[in-house]
């Protein structure tokens, strides 16, 4: 080494060719630091490029470029129709009294509302429903953080794709959660896990929040796009060779609870264009509003393959004891609350301004009707 180098040097009387190697081993250092920070900066550049490539969609997936290119492959329910005028949802809610947005803005901003009376019961009788139906299916139950840190939200595609979107605490480096997709997949991250434990299901319930930046016009009328909104997200862990039956399994729960709720809806084939930054396939559900006549999306249903396992290093050792493989995820919507509540106030608006609660939500409800 170069210190025995100098070392026999000073024992040899060598003095002056012992201060010239110590000066050329401090250089060297000095050097090899430099070296090492050029590395270290250009590997920090090179991982945050690989951040910015965006999943490879899935051969079934429509190529196309805008809203207009996704592909309605499945309609259920006939559209509300009424022999009276109909009334969009936030006059059903001012009506019988069941919401605030005012005092909300006035607390908090825009799209921060208070819910009230039957407003807050039949928020808290659907999340219940939902998570029942869940549970009933096989799903576990999971009660996630409402912040993440930023290894978190960049484990499943929000940083950087979904920055601005995002709200923030800077000072402690969390952020508000947009989704529980972010806390419940992070749960497995860093971990190998027995392919006999797999598939992995989770269900979680939590208040989402979302920036929402540039929206405007009548579609943030009402409930139609909040800052913090009800969501019950459904997650799962998969072999490669199970995800896209897995996929179709997470579909139709949702479109089952749809179904449930007796509201008319679309099943969208998104396209490339359309799709999203980490999905490789993605279905959204879209509800009829009968009171608005629009459709709304309540769900997005999407297969990751292997883009968030592989961002968060999340494994399974195979049976047969090879070598650990990465994952599989994917998760939906099952469901978001403020369209479903939309929808099913106006769908089931009676002509004295009265509402019809669904029969299957009824002894979540206590009761048949509001006003």
């Amino acid at each position: 080494t170069a210190a025995r180098q100098i070392g026999e040097l000073m024992k040899s009387g060598q003095k002056d060719q012992a201060q010239s190697a110590i000066a050329e081993s401090s250089r060297l250092k000095g050097v090899t630091k430099e070296l090492e920070d050029a590395q270290r900066q250009a590997q920090d550049a090179l991982s945050a490029l690989l951040l910015e490539i965006p999943n490879v969609p899935h051969s079934s997936v429509p190529v196309g470029a805008t809203p207009d290119d996704n592909v309605t492959a499945y309609e259920w329910g006939s559209k509300s129709e009424f022999d009276f005028t109909a009334v969009p949802h936030w006059d059903l809610l001012d009506k019988w009294e069941m919401a605030d947005f005012d005092r909300g803005s006035k607390v908090s901003g825009a799209g921060f509302p208070f819910y009230k009376g039957a407003g807050a019961k039949i928020q808290r009788a659907l999340i219940n429903f939902f998570l029942d139906k869940a549970i009933e299916a096989g799903y576990v139950e999971i009660q996630a953080p409402l912040v993440v840190n930023e290894d978190s939200a960049r484990g499943t595609g929000q940083l950087p794709d979904k920055e601005d979107l995002m709200y923030e605490a800077k000072r402690d480096g969390l952020y508000l959660i947009p989704t529980a997709e972010v806390p419940v997949t992070n749960l497995h991250r860093d971990e190998i896990i027995p392919e006999s434990e797999l598939p992995i299901r989770y269900c979680g319930y939590t208040p989402c929040f979302r920036r929402e930046a540039g929206s405007h016009g009548k579609d943030v009328r009402g409930l139609n796009r909040l800052h913090q909104f009800d969501k019950i997200e459904l997650v799962h862990f998969v072999a490669p060779e199970d995800s896209y039956s897995a996929l179709e399994d997470l579909r139709n729960h949702a479109e089952s609870l749809l179904q449930a709720l007796e509201l008319p809806y679309r099943r969208l084939l998104m396209c490339t264009g359309d799709m999203g930054f980490t999905q490789a396939k993605k279905y959204d559900l879209e509800v009829w509003s009968g009171g608005q006549e629009r459709w709304l999306e309540v769900s997005s249903i999407s297969n990751f393959e292997t883009f968030q396992a592989r961002r968060m290093r999340i494994r399974y050792r195979p049976a047969d004891g090879g070598k650990p493989q990465i994952l599989h995820t994917i998760n939906g919507s099952g469901l978001a609350l403020p369209r479903i509540v939309a929808a099913l106030l106006e769908n089931n608006q009676n002509e004295d301004g009265s509402i019809s609660i669904p029969t299957v939500l009824q002894p979540y409800f206590g009761g048949k009707f509001i006003g």
